[in-house]
């Protein structure tokens, strides 16, 4: 039984897949080895903190979105290149 004092761990029930060049997920890998740390525990840590640092309230619209330059204009592109158009 646990502990009443104790808090229950979250469980890591989700993946975040990415495409980073081999020589640098390598070096990654090898630098967190050297410093006794592993790749995935410091890619948490990195996401952690960075929500914590940007974090908004749900449905909220992050201040570095609103009136982004050109992001209207990007995803308009983006949108007639889908539909075949250039």
């Amino acid at each position: 039984m646990a502990e009443a004092g104790r808090r229950r761990k979250q469980t890591k029930d989700s993946q975040l897949v990415i495409r980073i060049p081999k020589a640098d997920r390598d070096a990654f890998v090898d630098l967190c080895d050297a410093l006794d740390t592993s790749a995935a525990r410091e890619i948490r840590r990195f996401i952690r903190e960075f929500t914590e640092a940007h974090w908004v309230s749900p449905g909220e619209v992050p201040p570095a979105i609103v009136g982004a330059a050109g992001s209207e204009k990007k995803s308009r592109k983006k949108k007639a290149k889908r539909a075949g158009k250039s």
